[in-house]
């Protein structure tokens, strides 16, 4: 079957994009539409009614009202209606777990064609809704055709993929080269001239392992700040922690990073810092987008989570072990040390992205899996 006479749909999460599920789906869908191929994408919507957008002329943006949000879900009875009146006009529908919603969708659909689930996670905080939602996501691990996951280690490792291994395939996400003003990375330089800048970015929220980023900075000189971006309900609890334990100055919680100056601090970084201490942290798109401005990482060896397989040790950074204050600022010491060891991990860590995590190759590679697995 040729790139044009495929139909895809893209199934989950909502729309605007607020994270980093959606935006895979979106990328998805515009990605392979600007290769010719027809791509919708349906979801729910964060708030409004339901509205029809023509992305381009392959693609269209099909967003369901949704009555309300529960368990980090949106409950759209709309997408179901939805679903079950256009199911029939694709050739594959990709679903992208974990969206419970999606997931009943399809269920109800009747839909008969091609199903390709990418899992994105496992379900870890909603312990209830899992044991509710078990069934249904039994139900979807044996209808896929095919099983995307984003690192080969979460695919072997999940709990709930075991006995579905021959039908996984790894497809990592892909992001497009941040490239940040030469001027505008000078500026924020000399906003903490001096410093050695260590930057962060992500919800203020306990997965992240944020209090040990900044314990770690109790063990970093003077010559070093940490800036970590993002909000969340933990701010006010780590201003505390940065208070007490007399970081003020070494530590500054930077709020909501705007678009526009997001490049600027991974271009003013010296080095990229994820302590996330999780498995709900399966992926995390911010060490690519690093890698891609040529930043090395410092990253945590979450057990069963694909983390520091993206970060690969010695070569684009470094990887610790979780909720160790002191293996954080001893690797971030190292990577930013000795002037030719940081080139060569500040090279390593371009060389990765470009050969693992641009965006055009998650799209290449999404579509030799449609190919592939198209006419099984």
């Amino acid at each position: 079957m040729k790139n044009k006479e495929l139909k895809i749909l893209q199934l989950g999460k909502f729309y605007p994009v607020r994270g980093g599920v959606e935006k895979v789906m979106y990328d998805l869908m515009v990605g392979l539409s600007e290769r010719g191929v027809d791509c919708d994408m349906l979801c729910a919507a964060w708030e409004g009614e339901d509205s029809v957008t023509q992305v381009n002329g392959h693609a269209t943006l099909m967003c369901c009202k949704t009555l309300l949000k529960a368990a980090a879900t949106m409950i759209s009875p709309a997408m179901i209606f939805k679903l079950r009146k256009i199911c029939r006009g694709y050739d594959i529908i990709h679903v992208h777990h974990p969206d419970p919603m999606a997931a009943l969708a399809l269920f109800l659909s009747g839909y008969k064609g091609k199903v390709v689930l990418h899992w994105h996670s496992d379900i870890q905080k909603q312990r209830f809704l899992l044991q509710l939602y078990k069934p249904l996501q039994q139900w979807l691990i044996a209808r896929a055709d095919r099983i995307v996951g984003t690192t080969p280690v979460y695919l072997a490792e999940s709990p709930f993929l075991k006995g579905v291994q021959t039908k996984t395939v790894a497809l990592p996400i892909g992001v497009e080269q941040i490239c940040p003003s030469e001027e505008g990375v000078e500026a924020m330089k000399q906003r903490y001239a001096g410093k050695k800048i260590v930057f962060s970015l992500g919800r203020l929220v306990p997965y992240k392992g944020y209090k040990y980023l900044v314990e770690a900075a109790r063990y970093l000189g003077d010559d070093y700040v940490v800036l970590i971006g993002g909000t969340g309900p933990l701010k006010d609890t780590l201003e505390a922690e940065i208070e007490h334990l007399g970081l003020r100055g070494k530590v500054e919680l930077l709020g909501r990073v705007s678009e526009e100056d997001l490049p600027l601090y991974y271009g003013a970084c010296e080095v990229f810092c994820l302590s996330s201490v999780q498995k709900t942290e399966a992926f995390a798109i911010v060490q690519i987008e690093a890698m891609s401005c040529g930043k090395p990482v410092v990253a945590t060896k979450i057990p069963q989570s694909g983390v520091s397989w993206v970060n690969r040790d010695g070569v684009s950074g470094i990887n610790v072990e979780p909720e160790d204050a002191r293996a954080l600022a001893e690797a971030i010491r190292k990577v930013t040390g000795e002037g030719s060891r940081y080139k060569a991990f500040a090279e390593g860590a371009f060389k990765r992205y470009q050969e693992h995590f641009t965006k055009e190759k998650m799209i290449e590679n999404c579509l030799k899996i449609y190919l592939n697995y198209y006419e099984q």
